[in-house]
Parts: structure tokens; C-alpha cells; sequence
């Protein structure tokens, strides 16, 4: 219940535009407890539920409601950049630090550049159909349908095609985010 409270309560608080300061000065309280409070660092009390629900003129039955489930569908059009499009599959949000493709290559993307790229984070690609080309390093991979790869994007890399036209799962976790949570 606290866990819901917390979340209820910063939610309610962003939605109506209103800082940490005027939501505490109105419930009576300091903003380091506020933000405490909204942040899990200190356990909510009796006391403060309604004073803060009258802070955000709610009842306390509404701050202790469960949120209202938005629309799950994940709607985001498609994008091509260097002859491969994508289709999101995650919202731009905090998707635990990682963001969910569908991808098309197109079969023109067979040459790699002179120069690989590298950057921070880590790529997840599984091949749904055609054979993708994976350049790690100085080593070349052929990947199938059903195949899945990982690999940390500061290793100079690029992937296209190796024949027809690749359709795959491409999640793309920022710097040091991976996949595999647990090892």
C-alpha cells in the first residue's frame, strides 16, 4: 500500500503541474519529507495522508486508489535511417533503460563502412527471417532465423544483410544497460 501511495501521490502531484514545495507548504510539511515520502526514503504515516490529499484536493480515497491503466498499445511511427526502418515497440520512457524495436533491412545494406562504429551501451538483436551479418571487431557472424545476439556497442560493430531481407528484434539498452538482468 505504501509503494502505491507514493507513486499515487507524485503522479497526482505531476499531473496537476504543482512542485514538491507548494504541495509541502500547503500539507503542512517539509519538502525534504515530501520528497522523501514520494521517493520511498521515509515511510508514510496515517497523519500525512490527509493532509497531503487535501494538499492536492483530492479525497484520501483517491490518493489511496490505484492509478487508472492508460492504453498498453505502444503507438510510434516508423523511421528508416540507413536503410533500416524501425517500429518502437516501448514507449520513449523509462523501459528500464532499454528501448524495443521490430526492424526491416533493407537488402542494400550489405557493405559495411570503411570505419565501424562504436559507442556505450548494448545491443540485443534476434532474427526473425533472412540472415543478418554481424561484424564484431574483426569478426564476421552470420546470424539465422531464430538466432539471437548480444553485444556491448563499444566494440566496433555494424550488422546488414547477408541474404534477403532481414526482419528482427533489435533492443537497444543505453551505456552498460543489458539485457540479461541476472547472470
Amino acid at each position: 500500500m505504501d509503494a502505491l501511495v507514493r507513486r499515487r501521490l507524485r503522479e497526482l502531484r505531476q499531473a496537476r503541474g504543482l512542485t514538491l514545495e507548494s504541495v509541502a507548504t500547503r500539507a503542512g510539511i517539509d519538502v525534504s519529507t515530501l520528497s522523501r515520502l514520494e521517493s520511498g526514503k521515509r515511510r508514510l504515516a496515517l497523519d500525512h495522508l490527509p493532509r497531503l490529499a487535501a494538499a492536492l484536493s483530492v479525497t484520501t480515497d483517491d490518493l489511496m486508489r490505484a492509478p487508472e491503466q492508460t492504453d498498453p498499445r505502444v503507438n510510434g511511427a516508423s523511421q528508416t535511417h540507413d536503410l533500416i526502418t524501425f517500429w518502437p515497440l516501448t514507449r520513449q520512457g523509462p523501459a528500464g533503460g532499454l528501448h524495443a524495436y521490430k526492424i526491416r533491412i533493407d537488402p542494400r545494406r550489405a557493405t559495411p563502412p570503411r570505419e565501424l562504429p562504436i559507442h556505450d551501451g548494448n545491443d540485443w538483436i534476434y532474427v526473425l527471417s533472412g540472415r543478418l551479418r554481424l561484424l564484431l571487431g574483426d569478426r564476421d557472424f552470420t546470424i539465422e532465423p531464430g538466432e539471437a545476439v548480444e553485444f556491448t556497442t563499444r566494440t566496433p560493430h555494424w550488422f546488414g544483410v547477408a541474404e534477403g531481407t532481414v526482419e528482427a528484434i533489435l533492443i537497444l539498452g543505453a551505456s552498460g544497460e543489458s539485457i540479461h538482468l541476472h547472470e
